[in-house]
């Protein structure tokens, strides 16, 4: 029997934001939570029984905080092998080091969707600048050109507009290999998250539609504003690979609507996500919840939305200045939140908080939220 009852200890690989706010899901339920993370002053430091200081690839703080605990998950996905596998000698892990040996890798990952029938964008890996050039000229010189390790909101990747840049752009990516994917025309991007317990029931919360700038998420509403065809479909998609990769835990499935209205898989994530935010405050079950409930294989919540919700994201840059951020101006917007993670140095790029509002519609949400973020600004 898998299930974990409440009064356990989860533990948790990472303890930024995402810990954070599984660890606060989890109280509730009843149970105790450990986290490990490098930084000693992470998101989730004050809202947990216990905080190891170590880093990702420290085998023996991993199996420290796994033989105090029932279940460990994670939050972040730079977690070492030789880590996944010290905690497995005391605990589960979920999801698990198969899920994790795919994702890490973007190359492996898009060869993994490939070879499982899963729609993806033209693609090719390479290693090497002549590779590179091969590749740009195959694909077209418009392409994307992405470090298959390492890379997260928008960092360690490029987009090339001529072969005559492939020295620069490798080198900026740190003559490391990568991936180059031939640049699509979007129509809107999409996210789906997908729970899976490992007795192998599954839940799919409703599309999450997304807009980024730089590579950074800006903001995200749920249910997302497409035709129902394409959000079907979406869906399918994504719980498809959740159960082809067995996942036990959360995927969520970022999408490309290219033009012509046709679906292409873009990254995958086993873990809480940015863009399901709003799910704190428009549905039955947050994703945080889910994720306690799917690690410990316990019966999936419901993910009824019960009313239209968007999220924008609040960046270290609000804090660069002689003028605060004006929270107290969101807030005179009825329907919003106010969501800060903690974190004690604020960065231009770091992601310190977001709001939340609530809508009728998907659109009014979203106008709210925007409405929160230009007030915040001054």
């Amino acid at each position: 029997m898998s299930v974990i009852l409440p009064g356990a200890t989860i533990g948790i690989l990472g303890g930024g934001q995402l810990g954070r706010m599984t660890a606060m899901a989890a109280r509730p339920l009843g149970y105790k939570v450990h986290v490990l993370d490098p930084d000693p002053s992470c998101a989730a430091r004050f809202v947990v029984e216990r905080c190891l200081t170590a880093a990702f690839d420290d085998d023996f703080a991993a199996a420290d905080l796994a033989r105090h605990c029932a279940v460990v998950t994670l939050e972040i996905e730079k977690i070492a092998p030789e880590s996944m596998a010290a905690v497995r000698r005391y605990a589960p892990v979920r999801p698990g080091s198969d899920v994790l040996s795919v994702v890490q890798d973007r190359g492996r990952q898009r060869q993994w969707l490939s070879d499982h029938g899963f729609p993806t964008v033209d693609w090719r890996r390479v290693a090497s600048v002549d590779e590179l050039v091969a590749a740009v000229a195959e694909l077209g010189p418009k392409s994307f050109v992405k470090s298959c390790t390492g890379g997260y909101d928008g960092r360690g990747q490029a987009r090339m507009s001529d072969a005559a840049e492939a020295g620069t752009v490798w080198a900026s990516l740190g003559s490391t290999p990568c991936v180059v994917e031939r640049a699509a025309a979007l129509e809107a991007e999409l996210s789906v998250l997908v729970a899976r317990t490992p007795s192998g029931r599954v839940a799919v919360h409703p599309v999450a539609q997304n807009h980024h700038d730089h590579g950074v998420l800006t903001w995200s509403v749920i249910p997302a504003g497409l035709p129902e065809k394409v959000l079907k479909e979406a869906a399918e998609i994504a719980r498809g690979i959740a159960e082809e990769m067995r996942v036990e835990g959360l995927l969520v499935v970022e999408l490309f609507l290219t033009a012509g209205g046709v679906l292409r898989v873009n990254e995958l994530a086993p873990r809480p996500h940015n863009s399901f935010h709003a799910t704190e405050v428009g549905c039955m079950t947050s994703q945080f919840e889910q994720a306690v409930r799917a690690v410990c294989d316990l019966p999936l919540g419901s993910t009824e939305v019960v009313r239209p919700a968007a999220i924008h994201n609040l960046l270290g840059d609000l804090w660069v200045g002689d003028q605060p951020p004006r929270f107290e101006r969101a807030l005179e917007i009825p329907g919003v939140r106010l969501h800060l993670y903690g974190k004690r140095v604020a960065r231009p790029g770091r992601k310190m908080g977001h709001l939340s509002a609530l809508g009728q519609t998907s659109a009014e949400a979203t106008a709210r939220v925007i409405e929160a973020w230009s007030r915040v600004q001054g």
